[in-house]
């Protein structure tokens, strides 16, 4: 049973980004202040990463913790169905 009604889940995952985040932002500065030239979500990499160095045959995936075990440790407890999983 999820936690919020259907519209509030509905605007909150609108809000949710896929491209330019905080993360990718800081990374791309990065890269390109140290010289490594880059494309940003390219679809003709499998699998559309964030950045792929062509040159060096590198594909970047950025991560946040949002869907991915955020505050696990305080959060684990509301779990109240299908909890093996």
């Amino acid at each position: 049973m999820d936690v919020l009604t259907p519209e509030q889940r509905t605007k909150n995952m609108k809000a949710i980004k896929s491209k330019n985040t905080k993360m990718e932002v800081k990374l791309a500065k990065e890269l390109w202040t140290r010289v490594y030239r880059f494309r940003s979500n390219s679809k003709f990499v499998f699998g559309k990463p964030d950045f792929s160095l062509k040159k060096h045959k590198i594909a970047i995936f950025v991560d946040s913790e949002d869907f991915h075990g955020k505050d696990w440790q305080t959060e684990k407890h509301r779990i109240k169905t299908n909890r093996e999983f």
